[in-house]
């Protein structure tokens, strides 16, 4: 679980790394088999960046429980009113 300034440093990190694949990979200059390092690349650090989130969730809804509410808000269920 991300606890420290050092992981959410580490998430944001990981995730800028992600962008500037995504961007190398639509700008169409790359070749095969470098894309295809790149593609590797990014899935690792595309499931790196999930698993923090799934982390921070989970923490999130122990930090609700043990605060005495008595409902959990899905982050699925928001209002874009």
């Amino acid at each position: 679980m991300p606890k420290t300034t050092e992981d959410l440093k580490d998430f944001e990190q990981s995730l800028t790394q992600l962008e500037k694949i995504v961007t190398q990979m639509e700008g169409g200059e790359l070749g095969l088999e470098e894309s295809l390092d790149q593609f590797e690349k990014g899935i690792k650090l595309a499931k790196n960046c999930q698993d923090t989130l799934s982390s921070a969730k989970i923490r999130v809804e122990k930090l609700i429980e043990k605060n005495g509410l008595q409902q959990t808000i899905s982050f699925d269920d928001h209002d874009e009113d």
